[in-house]
């Protein structure tokens, strides 16, 4: 494993690269998600942004661009069933075998939560409601990128081997939770044991050993791969990009809907996809930049 992290500017932490033992060496992911072989990989130095981008930073890009996601121009995206704020009328339907999740009409970005909410009620929070493609438009506007799955998991495990969480073993030592996730019983009841019921503001829990916040729970990230359950198996040793294409998109780090029940996908070496097209109220994104380039 490498040093720990160099330093840190203006929301990014600049990571020296190293190698580190990528996957679940626990056994406890799901197959179809491909989490094995363990393997080796080294990673190149790179610079990635501390947080997932904000509503108030994409409504930077958005005002300065003029740029409309792809929720705003379908005019609808899923939205969590008790975080609704909208009319009934506004309902679309359920998701097919996951009724928590509605198709909600005007649901995008601006409006999180249905067209009774907006963005600056939450400035702070991760943007969410933007597609794979989205998050490349807002990228290529900051002169950043999104991270590779395998910079993305270096990333989260902050300088340590084999551990299932960015702190540790156990998920809420000493009875502390330490990320936002769900608790109670999925999908009906929430103790908001950590205090929120959908996203919280970046920075809500402690970073990991390189600076990083919420690198589970919260909200799924974009990563630049494509998805493939078999890429393990013949994963290049050095900055390995994702297969060259495919159907879906690699996600990770999990969300607030995540629960031991039915998703428990908010450990460190857990994979998950979406189509590049699809936006849901749970995910977002971080960025990385090259290094030496002007930061907005």
């Amino acid at each position: 494993m490498s040093e720990r992290h160099s330093g840190s500017r203006a929301g990014y932490v600049d990571l020296p690269g190293g190698d580190f033992a990528m996957g679940d060496a626990f056994a406890e992911g799901y197959p179809s998600d491909g989490e094995r072989p363990v393997h080796r990989v080294t990673v190149s130095g790179f610079t990635i942004s501390s947080t997932t981008v904000s509503n108030q930073e994409f409504a930077v890009f958005a005002g300065a661009t003029g740029y409309r996601t792809e929720a705003e121009r379908y005019g609808s995206s899923a939205v969590f069933h008790s975080a609704l704020r909208a009319p009934a009328r506004d309902v679309l339907g359920a998701a097919a075998g996951a009724a928590w999740w509605l198709n909600v009409r005007r649901a995008d970005w601006r409006h999180p939560a249905g067209r009774n909410s907006h963005w600056t009620d939450v400035p702070d929070h991760p943007v969410v409601h933007v597609s794979w493609r989205d998050a490349v438009a807002y990228c290529e506007w900051a002169g950043a990128r999104l991270p590779t799955e395998a910079e993305w998991e270096y990333a989260a495990r902050g300088g340590h081997q084999g551990r299932r969480f960015p702190w540790g073993q156990e998920l809420a030592p000493g009875g502390t939770d330490l990320c936002n996730i769900w608790h109670g019983e999925f999908p009906t009841h929430n103790t908001l044991s950590d205090g929120f019921l959908t996203t919280a503001p970046v920075r809500s829990f402690p970073p990991n050993d390189f600076g990083l916040y919420e690198m589970t729970g919260n909200v799924w990230e974009w990563c630049a791969d494509w998805f493939s359950a078999s890429y393990y198996q013949r994963s290049p040793l050095h900055d390995p990009r994702g297969p060259l294409s495919g159907s879906a998109r690699v996600t990770r780090g999990g969300s607030y809907l995540c629960h031991r029940s039915y998703c428990h996908r908010y450990r460190v070496a857990a994979r998950s996809r979406n189509t590049p097209e699809s936006s849901t109220g749970n995910c977002g994104f971080r960025v990385v930049r090259t290094r030496g380039k002007d930061q907005r």
